[in-house]
């Protein structure tokens, strides 16, 4: 069903809870504020958002290697205390983010708004001149570009990405609903994966000139 702009607004308004986790609560339960409310205390998505001002210096650097060594991760969470960046709770969402990243090789940036204007700009002029839009109108071309564009951001961002574990939420969710069970703000600051041999050029042997070689030094 279509849920209605003000119905979302008053979510918010009554429990501080984001735009569109609003919507997708509100979605989830037929546009019932009431089972919506609930939807996202369970999530912790309500708790969460009221905590996301707070400053969060604590928190751990994290890593993960890929079976065979051949691609590890390094991520840094932060949280508000060090008690509880020593938890159990903390500790395994550090983990599950580590092995998201080393899972997702798409994946450069922690949310949509880390992405450079030129990188936008760029996937911007990729999709502006490619052949299926050549006869379409102006403004329909406009609209379809806007669209790929945000869908192809979302796929750099480390926090749109459908977790692993639960395709059924973004790693976002993932992080709110930890952060509403844990009680504090957490926050995925930065990250590093590391591919084996990435930007290296493997030596090719020749072996035709191997063998003219060495029929040259007999």
């Amino acid at each position: 069903m279509a849920i209605p702009a003000k119905l979302v607004k008053q979510l918010r308004e009554s429990t501080g809870a984001g735009m569109m986790d609003c919507k997708k609560a509100l979605s989830e339960t037929d546009g019932d504020m009431t089972k919506a409310t609930l939807w996202l205390r369970r999530k912790g998505i309500a708790s969460a958002e009221k905590k996301a001002d707070r400053i969060a210096a604590e928190g751990l650097v994290g890593s993960y290697i890929h079976t065979g060594g051949r691609v590890g991760v390094l991520v840094e969470v932060n949280c508000e205390t060090d008690f509880v960046a020593r938890g159990k709770a903390f500790h395994s969402l550090v983990h599950d983010i580590a092995m998201q990243i080393a899972a997702c090789p798409q994946v450069e940036y922690v949310r949509t708004s880390d992405i450079p204007q030129h990188i936008i700009d760029q996937e911007k002029s990729i999709e502006s001149g490619k052949d299926d839009l050549a006869s379409k109108p102006e403004a329909l071309r406009e609209r379809i570009v806007v669209g790929r564009i945000a869908k192809r951001l979302k796929e750099l961002a480390l926090l749109d990405q459908p977790f692993i574990k639960d395709s059924g939420m973004t790693v976002e969710e993932l992080v709110k609903q930890t952060a509403g069970t844990i009680g504090e703000n957490i926050q995925v600051r930065r990250f590093t994966r590391f591919t084996l041999g990435e930007g290296m050029k493997a030596k090719k042997a020749d072996f035709a000139a191997e063998v003219a070689s060495m029929g040259a030094a007999d």
